[in-house]
């Protein structure tokens, strides 16, 4: 199965991916991942830092002439502005010209500097950025070409900002493009603009907004998931990944939350036979039912909290003399949900590419889709 590692930190030379667990034979290669950073750059409300760095990446293994080999995978994605920081953020022996003494509340920042025993919060901030998503976008990637290959597609959108909220119906499999096309990643045009007045207003006030993104898999077969063991169970794989997001602070699968202000027979999901199949009316379920996929539209939703960086700092205690003081400031965005959909894009792709592949086996990309194939057909004839 597909698992991966990152290694590097947000101002260092570079993040390294090794993703393990690819099959052989599946498309691969620099450019395509390239487009796919780059979508996670998107979004009304990001800081200079998105015009600043670009993601300069390489393949240093387990791709050769556009297809994964089954062997590890290893990407670099160097950073663009190492030189401005190669003092700083030296490997070699010496002491910071400007150590961050003054937590930021609701970062890393303080529980970090507690448990590795630092007072400069840098050594705990660099790590924690959610610069590290681009690492993981490599294992995303591979995983969403792995799932392509069975007919797997996994869209992203933004539907609350603020307290803005979307109107738009689910977007199809085929809308991608138009969502990226939005600049907060949005189907509702009116939602859209009053977003992105808050997105300004915030930013006048030098304040931060948070929100909710939603990610849809479509035509991602029953029996995917087991019930007999929780950490079998698919929404807690798809629940531990969205979560694993930096800033992400709620996951329902579903209608989630909604679902415990309501009676049972408003809750669940009616069965209805189908041809060669069953039909359900409603998916309140997200697609999931006791951990298994039900074959409807995987649906899930992550709340993402209002950046942690303000340009209007919080109250906090400066470590080193004890005393009141007011957090660090570094260039922060006002508003980075738009792209934590595209993140949470890949860590669902992760889950189910996982599951799927413990569930099919295939140590290359035919023996996966032939497998497909036939859980498909046993389906359909049940």
């Amino acid at each position: 199965m597909i698992r991966f590692l990152t290694a590097g930190e947000s101002h260092g030379p570079a993040l390294t991916t090794i993703v393990e667990g690819a099959p052989s034979g599946l498309p691969l290669d620099a450019d395509g991942l390239s487009e796919e950073l780059a979508r996670r750059r998107l979004g009304h409300g990001r800081g200079p830092r998105m015009r600043l760095e670009r993601d300069e990446i390489e393949i240093l293994g387990g791709v050769r002439f556009g297809r994964t080999l089954g062997g590890p995978i290893s990407v670099i994605i160097r950073n663009t502005e190492w030189e401005r920081w190669s003092e700083e953020m030296s490997p070699e022996e010496g002491t910071s010209r400007r150590a961050m003494t003054s937590p930021r509340p609701g970062h890393a920042d303080l529980p970090g500097m507690l448990k590795y025993q630092t007072h400069d919060a840098r050594d705990i901030l660099e790590r924690a950025s959610a610069r590290e998503t681009a690492a993981r976008t490599v294992a995303g990637y591979v995983s969403k070409i792995l799932l392509a290959e069975v007919g797997i597609t996994i869209v992203s959108h933004v539907v609350q900002i603020g307290d803005v909220r979307s109107g738009a119906e689910l977007p199809g499999p085929g809308s991608a493009a138009a969502i990226d096309a939005s600049p907060v990643r949005c189907g509702d045009p009116s939602a859209e603009e009053a977003m992105i007045e808050a997105i300004d207003a915030a930013k006048k006030e030098r304040d931060t907004l948070g929100g909710v993104v939603e990610v849809l898999a479509y035509e991602v077969p029953a029996g995917n998931g087991r019930h007999e063991h929780w950490h079998r169970r698919l929404d807690t794989a798809l629940a531990a990944g969205l979560m694993s997001i930096q800033g992400i602070k709620g996951v329902e699968v579903g209608d989630g939350f909604d679902s415990g202000s309501r009676p049972g027979s408003a809750a669940h999901d009616e069965i209805y036979p189908g041809s060669g199949s069953f039909t359900r009316e409603t998916n309140r379920a997200g697609g999931l039912e006791g951990g298994i996929s039900n074959g409807s539209i995987i649906r899930a939703r992550a709340a993402m909290k209002p950046i942690s960086t303000l340009m209007r700092p919080l109250a906090t205690v400066d470590v080193t003399t004890g005393e009141v003081s007011v957090a660090f400031r570094e260039r922060s965005d006002v508003c980075a949900v738009p792209a934590a959909g595209v993140v949470a894009e890949q860590m669902v792709a992760l889950a189910l590419a996982r599951e799927m592949q413990r569930v099919y086996g295939g140590d290359n990309v035919e023996s996966f889709v032939e497998a497909d194939g036939a859980h498909r057909r046993r389906l359909s004839e049940f």
